[in-house]
């Protein structure tokens, strides 16, 4: 599959393909931010593949975003609907980690883009803080519009044999200014600037200072040129501070107007208004006052001539701070160990400025790489399962807990006389992962050149070690659990439905998309004689080991009393259950199926209804008398009905994860599920079947397992 650079060479079919139209929505609609997101070839994750508005650091915590995750633009792409966000209170109520790591004030929406049934990615449009609390229908209907054309280009794309792929890094789009100036007009804008009485500077969108007055550079105690091209809270020591940082962010995503003041050593202070738009920051600085100082700055600085300020050797601490806050909340949320490899590769690197990283693990008395960024596989391969008997720094990280800095390849040949160097890199980290005291592996962060490692970034590196051995910890034990659970339930549900002459049947059965991935849903199809069949579908409530066990108790019951009349079965299996005393209930519906005279008699225990597609195509829900659910009552009575079931009808079981979401009456939703039967065309039961699957995830989010069943006589 092409990347995105290959994707649009040759034929504009990569992500420059959609500049013009997200160009044209943010002039149109006013947007301050535009993004559009891209799935992912092998794993179900959105990746940012068109960015405008912000720079990509800011944007990068959101650069991979699971479908599963709870965000605006996965909720828009997973339930094919848009999100609205009305600003930061909505933010924090409906999404309290995003809203955590930008509190800033701004609205946000997120739609599915999509042509038919085909679902290509999601859009986000972000508007500043200033944007009424509701999108208005114009804007509803243009965003509509606007996913649309995106949908087009990209299914055009598709079918030409190159679909467009988010690349390693999003396109940035260029900012979008007011208009273009003139060659005549700049020495008049200088002139201008230089004519107010304190000093004036610009930020581009990634905060570089790409103008200056002799004023600002004066108050700030550089020249002008020295000032060009760096960002303030990077190259002066003084503002490195994450007000002045987060100052910046604030005016960029809010597109309002903020201020601070900070202290130039050794007694004058500044304050700093900025202005925002589309294409960067204006900067209005003046000496103010304080309680420690009064003195203003009325001359050039005394003494020697300052030195050109140095780019910073690692982020700002703004920077700094942002990245481990979405790293701590986002690893709260993984659930296995490939999660916490993914989250810890994709944000680390970035947030640390490293070039390359390496997880490791302890396995059978050797240390495993689970997951690298940065570095060759053919590498990786090499370094993997090296014995923790073995002098390298990530062992004896590893076994001392004792994290080790080196700034040089010298430092670590000092340390290490036997280490060759195989990555090419000029600096490492090597930090232990422990938790409770025990080590559970090794993390490698590599640079490309020299690093000092000040102690508070040495501090700041082990802290977060220790999150991300804590998140590891974590996960290990619940994938643990995971693989107990799930051989647990494989061998409860029925490998293969038994081949029943007369009868095409389907059955698909989908696990919860949160939590441990098991419940209590079943299915089965019994064969009793050459012309009779039963059939049973049912929920345990829960989603837990005890669910699942409470599942093959059931579904033991009610082979153990197939063949009678329905209601007895079900009479009988519930006396078995209320005798056990799970604590739990079970919705469960029987059918017992006579081929010959194609009849169905069903009966219900508090199961969602049975749904029959006629021969002729009309559908209907079969509103069977709903029973006591299992487990509640022994003396429970059930009613059954029959109905006739003739040779091209279709007959549809299923649990209430196909219809149940919140905020959804049940009964709309059964019905949605009809119209959607009705609609299928002829076709065998597992394309039916997939379909209404389907048609389950589009409709609702699915937070539930799914148990379907279809019996088709023939």
């Amino acid at each position: 599959m092409p990347d995105a650079a290959a994707a649009g060479s040759g034929g504009g079919r990569g992500p420059e393909s959609l500049d013009k139209v997200l160009a044209e929505a943010a002039r149109e609609m006013g947007a301050s931010v535009t993004a559009v997101y891209l799935p992912a070839v092998d794993e179900p994750v959105l990746r940012l593949a068109v960015l405008g508005g912000l720079p990509w650091e800011i944007s990068l915590p959101w650069a991979r975003v699971a479908l599963t995750a709870a965000s605006p633009v996965s909720d828009a792409v997973r339930e094919r609907r848009l999100v609205w966000i009305g600003g930061a209170q909505d933010m924090a109520r409906r999404y309290p980690r995003l809203s955590l790591v930008v509190p800033y004030r701004f609205s946000l929406a997120a739609a599915p883009i999509t042509t038919g049934e085909e679902v290509w990615g999601g859009l986000v449009l972000q508007w500043p803080a200033s944007h009424p609390a509701q999108l208005s229908v114009r804007e509803r209907e243009a965003m509509t519009g606007l996913c649309l054309r995106l949908g087009l280009l990209l299914r055009r794309a598709a079918a030409d044999g190159r679909p467009v792929r988010a690349g390693g890094v999003p396109r940035v789009l260029p900012p979008l200014r007011a208009r273009p100036a003139a060659a005549a007009e700049a020495q008049s804008a200088v002139d201008f600037a230089e004519r107010f009485p304190g000093g004036c500077c610009s930020l581009d969108v990634d905060g570089r200072i790409t103008f200056a007055t002799t004023t600002a550079a004066r108050l700030l105690g550089y020249d002008v040129h020295d000032l060009l091209g760096t960002k303030p809270w990077e190259a002066l020591p003084w503002l490195d501070d994450p007000t002045a940082e987060d100052s910046y962010r604030a005016a960029l995503v809010s597109r309002e107007p903020t201020s601070f003041t900070a202290l130039r050593p050794p007694d004058q202070w500044l304050s700093f208004r900025l202005h925002p738009d589309a294409s960067g920051i204006s900067v209005y600085i003046a000496p103010t006052h304080s309680a420690h100082a009064h003195a203003p700055l009325t001359g050039p600085p005394t003494g020697p001539r300052r030195p050109r300020p140095a780019a910073a050797a690692t982020p700002g601490r703004a920077a700094t701070l942002y990245h481990l806050m979405h790293l701590a909340a986002t690893l709260t949320e993984a659930v296995g160990v490939r999660d916490v490899v993914d989250l810890v590769a994709e944000q680390l690197p970035t947030a640390f400025g490293a070039r390359a990283l390496a997880l490791m693990t302890t396995e059978d008395g050797r240390l495993r790489i689970i997951g690298h960024r940065g570095y060759s596989a053919d590498l990786m391969q090499r370094l993997d399962a090296a014995p923790l008997t073995s002098d390298t720094p990530a062992v004896r990280t590893l076994t001392t807990g004792i994290p080790g800095f080196f700034a040089t390849f010298a430092d670590l040949r000092r340390a290490y006389p036997s280490a060759v160097l195989q990555d090419g890199m000029a600096a490492w980290a090597f930090l232990p992962l422990i938790t409770s005291g025990r080590p559970v592996g090794s993390l490698v962060l590599a640079y490309d050149r020299p690093r000092p490692f000040a102690p508070e970034e040495r501090a700041v590196l082990t802290s977060t070690a220790g999150l991300i051995a804590q998140a590891l910890d974590r996960a290990r034990l619940y994938d643990t659990k995971h693989r107990l659970v799930h051989n647990l339930q494989a061998g409860l549900l029925p490998h293969t439905l038994p081949r029943v002459p007369g009868l095409d049947v389907a059955a698909r059965y989908l696990p919860a998309t949160r939590g441990m991935d098991i419940g209590g849903d079943f299915y089965d199809l019994i064969r009793l004689d050459a012309t009779t069949v039963a059939a049973t579908i049912g929920d345990v409530q829960g989603h837990n080991v005890n669910a699942a066990a409470l599942m093959g108790q059931v579904r033991t019951a009610v082979h153990a009393n197939a063949g009678g009349a329905p209601d007895e079965v079900l009479a009988r299996t519930n006396r078995l259950l209320t005798d056990l005393d799970p604590g739990l209930f079970t919705s469960c519906l029987y059918v017992h199926l006579d081929l010959t005279a194609h009849l169905a008699c069903l009966a219900s225990a508090g199961h969602p209804p049975p749904l029959l597609r006629h021969p002729d195509g009309r559908v209907e829900v079969l509103r069977v008398p709903p029973g006591l659910l299992l487990g509640i009552e022994p003396d429970a009575a059930y009613e059954s009905v029959e109905i006739p079931l003739p040779p091209g009808s279709v007959l549809v079981l299923y649990t209430d994860g196909m219809v149940e979401a919140p905020g959804i009456d049940i009964d709309d939703a059964v019905n949605a599920l009809a119209r959607e039967l009705g609609r299928t065309g002829p076709g065998t039961m597992n394309a039916l079947a997939d379909a209404l699957v389907r048609h389950a995830r589009r409709s609702t989010p699915r937070s539930d397992d799914i148990a379907l069943l279809l019996i088709h006589p023939i």
